[in-house]
This record gives C-alpha cells, sequence and structure tokens, in this order.
C-alpha cells in the first residue's frame, strides 16, 4: 500500500539483456561490498511495443539486469525493465492465464488480457475489493464487458494484496508491485518468474479457492510464503542472518519484524535498511537505530519510490538467503491479508537482488529524526 502518495501502493519469459539506467544522487559512504554492480547507462529499451518504464533520472540503480538461473527462475527489477516480463506473459500464453491483483490500472495489461481470452486462452482474473475496489472498477468492468472471467476478491480475508499470474500452469510470477501503469517510472519493484512446479501448483490451489471464497490451507510448496501467518517465516530468515542483512519494504509497524531487526544488529548483523520515508514510522525508526541498525530513506517526493518488499541476507556467501514478495512490515500484512512471496537461497539471483537494494542505500540518506 502506497503510503504518502496514496494508501495501497511462459513458460520462461524471453527478455533481452537490458541497460540499466540513472545517475548517482549524494550517497552515504558504504562499505566495500564483495557483490558486483554494473556502471549505470542511460536509456532502456523496451522488451515489448509498449512503453518502457524509464528510470527517473536522479535515482541511483546498479546491477540490475535481468537475471536468470539455471533452474530457469528469472529476476526482474523495476522500474529499470519496464513491465515486459507481464506483457511477454500474457501474449505468450497458450492455454490458460490466472491473475491475482491488488491494484489493476494498465490498460495495455487489461487489452492483453482480452486479446488472450479471444484466442482461446482460458483467463481467469481476481481483484481485491476490500480497500482498493474504486481503482479496480474500470478494469473489472472492461474485462467482464468482453467476456473475460473477473471476479472480486476472497471475504475469507482481510484484503488481497497478493500479485501473482500464473501462465499455462507452470509458470508463475510473483510480484512486489502492483500493475498501476503511472507508478511503473517511478517505483522500485521486483518480479520473480518462478518455474518450480510445486510452487506453482500450491499458487494454483489457493487461486482456485479464492476465485470460489471458499477456505483453504496455502501449502508452502518449496519456497513459498504466505499470509497471513507470513511473520514466522520472515522473523526465521532475519534470525538465520550471521553477516550482513539488506531490507526494502515500504511499512515498518509489525512489532515482531522490529524487534528481530533489533536483534539482529544487537548480535553484530550489519542490518541496512532502505526504505521512503513517512512520519508513520518515525517511532520505529528511532528503535531501530538504537539498537544499531542503520536506516536510510528517499523523501515521498523523490524520484525514485522504494515500494519492493525485499531482504536478503549474508549476500556474497554460501548461507545466503533471500526474499521477496507482497508482505509489508505490517500486522495487517502479515497477519490478516492474502500475500504471497518466496524465500530462495539461489546465489544468483539472491546477489542480483543484493546489488540493487546496494544501490538504492548509496542512493538514500541516512535517516534522522530532525
Amino acid at each position: 500500500m502506497r503510503a504518502g502518495r496514496r494508501r495501497g501502493g511462459a513458460i520462461l519469459v524471453w527478455l533481452t539483456l537490458l541497460a540499466v539506467g540513472g545517475c548517482a544522487s549524494a550517497a552515504p559512504a558504504l562499505s566495500p561490498s564483495p557483490r558486483s554492480t554494473a556502471a549505470p547507462a542511460s536509456g532502456i529499451p523496451s522488451p515489448t511495443g509498449k512503453p518502457a518504464s524509464a528510470t527517473p533520472a536522479t535515482a541511483t540503480t546498479t546491477a540490475s539486469a535481468t537475471a536468470t538461473t539455471g533452474g530457469g527462475d528469472t529476476l526482474v527489477v523495476e522500474p529499470d525493465q519496464g513491465m515486459g516480463a507481464v506483457y511477454q506473459a500474457i501474449t505468450g500464453a497458450r492455454h490458460s492465464l490466472d491473475l491475482v491483483m491488488y491494484e489493476l490500472e494498465d490498460g495495455n495489461a487489461v487489452n492483453d488480457l482480452i486479446q488472450a481470452k479471444d484466442r482461446g486462452v482460458s483467463v481467469r482474473v481476481m481483484l481485491d475489493q476490500a480497500y482498493a475496489k474504486s481503482q479496480n472498477g474500470s478494469a473489472d468492468a472492461t474485462l467482464a464487458a468482453h467476456g473475460v472471467d473477473v471476479h472480486w476478491s476472497s471475504t475469507q480475508v482481510d484484503i488481497t494484496h497478493q500479485k501473482t499470474l500464473i501462465v499455462d500452469a507452470d509458470e508463475a510470477l510473483v510480484m512486489t508491485g502492483n500493475m498501476t501503469s503511472q507508478y511503473y517510472f517511478s517505483t522500485r519493484d521486483f518480479i520473480l518468474a518462478d518455474t518450480d512446479a510445486r510452487d506453482v501448483a500450491a499458487i494454483e490451489a489457493v487461486f482456485d479457492a479464492d476465485f470460489s471464497n471458499t477456505a483453504v490451507q496455502p501449502s508452502p510448496g518449496d519456497d513459498l510464503v504466505w499470509s497471513p501467518g507470513s511473520a514466522a517465516a520472515l522473523v526465521t530468515l532475519i534470525q538465520g542472518a550471521k553477516k550482513e542483512l539488506l531490507v526494502e519494504n515500504e511499512e515498518m509497524s509489525d512489532q515482531e519484524i522490529v524487534g528481530a531487526l533489533e536483534a539482529a544488529a544487537q548480535r553484530g548483523v550489519d542490518v541496512q535498511v532502505c526504505m521512503t520515508d513517512s512520519s508513520s514510522w518515525s517511532s520505529e525508526f528511532s528503535d531501530l537505530i538504537h539498537a544499531g541498525v542503520k536506516v536510510y530513506t528517499y523523501s515521498p517526493s523523490a524520484a525514485l519510490y522504494i515500494h519492493a518488499k525485499a531482504m536478503v541476507a549474508d549476500p556474497g556467501s554460501a548461507s545466503l538467503r533471500w526474499f521477496l514478495g507482497s508482505e509489508n512490515f505490517s500486522a495487517t500484512s502479515l497477519d490478516r491479508n492474502r500475500e504471497l512471496g518466496v524465500e530462495l537461497g539461489d546465489a544468483s539471483l539472491g546477489n542480483r537482488l543484493a546489488s540493487v537494494i546496494d544501490g538504492d542505500i548509496a542512493g538514500a540518506s541516512p535517516w534522522s529524526a530532525s
């Protein structure tokens, strides 16, 4: 959920290696990192004919070209790389598309979904009604008018804040960001193309239940972190950090998460948090800093808005673990909403994610109460 501006925040994707945009702003001194970073370059080509997400002129972005594992999982960094991964997944679908989205305000995506349905693909769309119904009204009406099977979100949970697209039942795009085109150019988010069969089947099973508004106990698959009930997994990841922990999130109010971050810093872990500043989290920021956590923030008016929900524990080491998903660090998100994230140990993607967060920290300012 986007605080400050507005509350609320296929198969393998064929992507060419994209250039990284951006130029450095004033940055705090950072310790040398074992992770390589790519030199910024201007001009990001769009992977489709649709408009690319231009990197903000004042935002720092590093090492954000597409990363792919040997197993086929792919990490896409926003705003650097545009929404081509999502558009290509929709236009490339052969059999089925199942989209669950907190906010859908993207005319290109809506049109692509309609065209997929018209060419015989089974298209199902589920949109949040608890908090973002007004934002989703136009997409809902347009999709329904063209015969797409679109439903409002399940009442079994408070808010459906999940952001996933299942393609042909064999790949799931797990997103930290909404499909809201007005924010594509300015918002730090990530997309993971998850090709693990057990993960995809588990996401599909929860989609089926929520689509029919029936109760379900989500399966963790091999890598999944579900809400309600995600706090324990996230705390465990924090507790497992040995030397370094990098964190990005939009909200910072859940006391269990805050306490785990404080405890990590107090046992000697280098904990660095990067967020967009908000007076809503001033008390938590003060507590974190008092415990030894390094907190860096962007102004709400900055060109880059930190919307991503991601953590990397011990990048550059054999014990690396990382997370990305839709979960904000709030009790509502962790305990009552439908949310989905992924936790993995893959070194290629994890170190790429860490390099992006490192770059964001370099472009931010140390937080202070004044």
